[in-house]
């Protein structure tokens, strides 16, 4: 998704009335793609970039609980949040879609405005995590990981460019490789969560090392720059100041006076 660009939704539904409905009612803030059971989701999903999905749970083939369990448990899909559709407003019911990965739960029936406001909010709080580990020299990138699975890939990507930090040619090509993985699907991966390259997440994770340097050590600035992969202590300081808005001595500055 890009800032100029719509989110896009997949909703799923076999009510085709329903599904229509909520279409008309959405397409002017996203782009939406239209499912009639979780088999079809899931084939969307193979040839589309998805913001977030919003699914009944009594559907055919695939329902909304298997649904839910079987992206949460991909690694590919796991970030996408999923709201859940639902007739039923048992306890049980809920517990179930929330035991499955379901981000939100919304009982039938409801308002347009109600499902709206939950969609937004969801897209918003991904947002603010991820502008907050942007701009921030010690946001860890765990932090832009909402749930488990998402967490253990960031947490091995994280430790993988840390362990290559000092390799100035560190790319998306080697990060695959090391994680026997595809590039476009690492590419699709990394990008869904972070809204960033590969490059980029390279790049922000060297300086927030860097970062962390600066904070522990007594190192000099053209030695924390060499120990995280640039190739000269200006390139490094003008990165460090066009990401955090402040030069790496003013972080440090401002760190200890804290």
């Amino acid at each position: 998704m890009t800032a100029l660009s719509k989110p896009t939704l997949i909703i799923a539904d076999d009510n085709e009335e329903l599904l229509q409905f909520l279409t008309d009612d959405l397409s002017e803030n996203f782009e939406i793609l239209k499912a009639r059971n979780g088999k079809q989701v899931i084939e969307l999903l193979n040839d589309h970039q998805v913001d977030l999905i919003i699914s009944d749970i009594m559907m055919p083939e695939i329902d909304g609980y298997a649904l839910c369990a079987a992206l949460k448990s991909d690694l590919e899909h796991s970030h996408i949040p999923i709201i859940l559709l639902t007739a039923k407003n048992t306890l049980e019911a809920k517990i179930e879609g929330i035991e499955n990965g379901a981000d939100a739960y919304v009982e039938k029936p409801f308002s347009p405005e109600f499902l709206l406001v939950q969609i937004n909010s969801l897209l918003k709080n991904r947002q603010n995590v991820r502008n907050y580990f942007l701009n921030s020299p010690i946001s860890h990138v765990l932090s832009i990981g909402q749930n488990t699975s998402d967490q253990a890939f960031l947490e091995k990507l994280d430790q993988l460019i840390l362990a290559n930090i000092q390799n100035s040619n560190l790319n998306v090509d080697k990060l695959a490789e090391l994680l026997h993985m595809s590039r476009p699907t690492l590419y699709r991966k990394i990008k869904s969560i972070s809204n960033l390259s590969p490059n980029d997440l390279i790049n922000i994770t060297r300086l927030k090392k860097a970062a962390a340097l600066l904070l522990e050590t007594d190192y000099k600035i053209y030695q924390i720059s060499d120990s995280v992969g640039y190739s000269s202590a200006t390139h490094f300081n003008r990165n460090f100041q066009k990401q955090f808005g402040m030069t790496p001595v003013e972080f440090q500055e401002k760190s200890k006076s804290n």
